[in-house]
């Protein structure tokens, strides 16, 4: 089980870190989770370089696929050469965008309509690409899931937990994380916001 976190030149780290962090406490053999760039190594919106583990063409063959955020997203969205590389198929992967990265799939063209969770810096840019922005942290339609603000991708991450190992580990991975002494209330708040997005049927991937 391969789960990729696509991250580009500019990107924000707490979006990518976050969520690599709590992916990584489901303890399984088959469970790998992997930073994603387009090139050997990048450089984040702070300054921190960090070394690719996986190349695109290998996140587009994984189970489930976040698209980080940055600030350079915008022009990679406006980039065809770009986005060409980016074989997404939510027929066959889970696939989430964190903040920004929902820009991307709009462009992509795969969300079918779906609205989506974004950060209020990329509301405009995702409005004007055609795609409804809802007011809240987190959305899903499918094997799709988008979340908007940084702190928001501890739910992108759960539902991609809950999805591919069962909500009792999600809920264990989002407990491990959480502050001592409000572990019930984080465990109880990531549930309330992915749980309406949890139906039997859609645990097919």
């Amino acid at each position: 089980m391969h789960i990729a976190i696509l991250t580009f030149d500019g990107f924000n780290e707490l979006d990518s870190f976050i969520a690599l962090g709590l992916l990584n406490r489901v303890k399984r053999e088959d469970w790998r989770v992997t930073i994603s760039c387009p090139s050997p190594s990048v450089t984040s919106m702070n300054g921190v370089t960090v070394l690719a583990q996986s190349a695109i063409e290998e996140a587009c063959a994984a189970d489930a696929v976040i698209v980080g955020s940055g600030v350079k997203t915008r022009a990679l969205a406006d980039d065809e050469n770009f986005l060409a590389q980016l074989k997404l198929d939510p027929t066959r992967q889970l696939l989430g965008a964190q903040c920004s990265g929902a820009l991307i799939l709009a462009k992509l063209g795969i969300l079918d309509g779906a609205p989506v969770c974004t950060d209020l810096t990329t509301k405009p840019w995702v409005l004007e690409a055609g795609t409804e922005v809802l007011n809240q942290p987190f959305h899903a339609k499918g094997n799709i899931a988008t979340a908007g603000g940084c702190l928001a991708s501890v739910y992108l991450a759960s539902w991609i937990v809950a999805r591919l190992a069962g909500e009792d580990a999600a809920r264990s991975a989002m407990h491990y994380i959480a502050p001592v002494g409000e572990k019930d209330q984080y465990v109880a708040r990531m549930m309330e916001n992915i749980q309406p997005y949890l139906t039997s049927a859609e645990y097919q991937v």
